[in-house]
C-alpha cells in the first residue's frame, strides 16, 4: 500500500518511509491511497474473530505485502496482548473499556504497534532513531513504555507544565534509559508547533533521524481502527447490529480511526464527538465554520486541543462528500462544571467510576439520544483512560473508592527528571543539538 500527503495527493511513499517520516515536509499528513473496504463475510461474522484476529485482518488490507503475514501476525500479538471489553451500564448503553494497557490509556493501541513496526522496520547500523512526541496527558506515557528499551530508539517527550496530572506526569518523567522528558511552560498546542517545527527544519532533519510517534503518524491511527471492529463484534454476540459510538475527542486521532473503520465497511450508524470546552470541532459541524483557537485548561486535560491536528486527515476522507461527513458526525461540548455533574451521575446511576473524559463521552451520548429514536441502536462510549489517574479531579468521595493498579502504585517514590523550556522553537532546538 502507498500513502499520499494531504497535501499533495503526487506525493506517494511506502508504510516504512511514511512511518519513519511522521509528517511529509509539505506539513500534510499522511493518508493511504486507497481505503479498502472489507469483506461482507468477514463484516458479518466479527463476532467469530478473537481481537488479534480481527487486527490482523484489518491492518493486513490496509498494509498489504509491506509486512509479510507471519511478521505482522507476531507484531500484532505482541503489541495487543491485552483486552478492551464492552461492557453494558444500562439498556442500549455500553461502554468500551480502553485502559487495560500497561500505561492504562486507550494510546496504548497505537504506541504499542508503532514501537513494534518501527523496531522491525530498524535495519542493523542505521542511524538512531529519534522520537518526537507532544502529549496533552495519555500520549506520552503510552509513548514511553511502549519505546522503552527499544534498541537504536530516542524518545523525546514535550509536555505542559503543570497541566498533566501526576501520575500521568510520572509515566512521562520516571523511565530514564532511552526515554527523556521535556516540560514546556505552555500548552499542548505549544509542544505541537514544537514537534511539528523540528520536523521541517533543515539543520535538526541533517542532524537527526526524526519521526513521530503522535496521532499524526499512521502507524498510530491504524491499530485504533482494531477495537472499534472488535467492539461490534463484541456487540454482535450480544444480539446487536445497530451501533453509535461516542468518542472522547482531543487531537481527533481516536474518531479519525472510528471514521476509517466505518469507510472500511464497518456498519456503524453514527458518530459522537464528545469535547470539553475546546470545542473546535463542535462548532463546526453545528456551523460549518472551521476556526481553530488557542487551548484552553480544563479537567479532562488530554483534550485541551484547540487545534487538532487529525481534523485535515477527517476532512481528507470525505473531501469528496463533505456534507457526508456532517450527517455521520455530531458535536457536543462540556464545561468543566458539566464534567463533574456527569462523572456524579455516573457514579450514582451505575456506581461506575469513569476518568473526566469518558464522562464527557458519556453525557454526550445521553444527549444525542435525547434527540433520537433510537430503538435497537446500542450507544457505546469510549473510556480511554484509567479514573486512578485523575485522583485529583474526581469528587473526594468517588476518589475514594478507586482500586489502584499495580503498575501505579509502583510509581510511587520514583524521582521525577525533566528539563524545563519555554514554547521558543530555538531554545528546543538548542536543547536537541546540545544532547545528541
Amino acid at each position: 500500500m502507498k500513502f499520499y500527503s494531504t497535501n499533495n495527493t503526487s506525493t506517494k511513499v511506502s508504510f516504512k518511509e511514511a512511518v519513519f517520516n511522521s509528517m511529509p515536509q509539505d506539513k500534510g499528513l499522511y493518508m493511504p491511497v486507497s481505503i479498502p473496504k472489507l469483506d461482507d463475510k468477514f463484516l458479518n461474522n466479527l463476532d467469530n474473530y478473537t481481537l488479534p484476529e480481527i487486527a490482523f485482518h484489518v491492518a493486513k488490507n490496509l498494509l498489504g505485502d509491506d509486512i509479510p503475514d507471519n511478521d505482522l501476525q507476531a507484531i500484532i500479538h505482541d503489541a495487543i496482548n491485552f483486552y478492551a471489553p464492552v461492557v453494558e451500564l444500562e439498556e442500549n448503553v455500553y461502554v468500551l473499556e480502553l485502559f487495560h494497557g500497561p500505561s492504562l490509556a486507550f494510546k496504548d493501541f497505537g504506541a504499542r504497534f508503532m514501537s513494534r513496526v518501527m523496531s522491525y522496520f530498524l535495519e542493523e547500523g542505521e542511524k538512531t532513531l529519534d522520537i518526537l512526541v507532544a502529549t496533552s496527558g495519555d500520549t506520552g506515557g503510552a509513548v514511553a513504555l511502549g519505546f522503552l528499551g527499544v534498541p537504536n530508539t530516542r524518545v523525546t517527550i514535550l509536555y505542559p507544565k503543570g497541566k498533566v496530572s501526576g501520575i500521568q506526569e510520572l509515566q512521562l518523567t520516571t523511565n530514564g534509559q532511552n526515554v527523556r522528558a521535556v516540560e514546556v511552560d505552555g500548552t499542548f498546542d505549544d509542544c505541537q508547533a514544537l514537534v511539528k517545527q523540528a520536523f521541517t527544519d533543515p539543520e535538526l532533519n541533517k542532524e537527526f533521524r526524526l519521526t513521530s510517534a503522535n496521532s499524526i503518524n499512521i502507524a498510530r491511527l491504524i491499530p485504533q481502527t482494531f477495537y472499534y471492529f472488535n467492539a461490534y463484534a463484541q456487540l454482535l454476540k450480544e444480539g446487536k447490529d445497530e451501533v453509535v459510538f461516542s468518542v472522547p475527542s482531543g487531537n481527533f486521532g481516536n474518531l479519525g480511526a472510528g471514521l476509517l473503520a466505518w469507510k472500511m465497511g464497518l456498519p456503524v450508524e453514527h458518530f459522537i464527538a464528545a469535547t470539553n470546552a475546546n470545542d473546535t470541532v463542535p462548532g463546526f459541524l453545528k456551523t460549518g465554520v472551521y476556526q481553530p483557537k488557542p487551548s484552553v485548561q480544563t479537567i479532562s486535560n488530554a483534550m485541551d486541543v484547540g487545534n487538532p491536528s487529525n481534523w485535515v486527515r477527517i476532512q481528507d476522507m470525505f473531501k469528496d462528500n463533505p456534507e457526508q461527513l456532517i450527517s455521520l458526525v455530531s458535536g457536543f461540548s462540556y464545561t468543566d462544571e458539566e464534567t463533574l455533574t456527569a462523572l456524579e451521575k455516573m457514579h450514582s446511576a451505575y456506581n461506575y467510576i469513569a476518568c473526566p473524559h469518558t464522562a464527557i463521552a458519556w453525557q454526550a451520548l445521553k444527549d444525542w439520544e435525547q434527540d433520537q429514536s433510537t430503538g435497537r441502536v446500542a450507544g457505546v462510549f469510549l473510556s480511554t483512560a484509567h479514573p486512578c489517574k485523575f485522583p485529583d479531579v474526581l469528587p473526594k468521595h468517588i476518589a475514594r473508592e478507586i482500586v489502584i493498579p499495580e503498575q501505579v502504585k509502583n510509581l510511587e517514590g520514583k524521582i521525577k527528571h525533566a528539563t524545563t523550556l519555554g514554547k521558543d522553537f530555538e531554545a528546543f532546538k538548542s536543547y536537541l543539538l546540545d544532547n545528541k
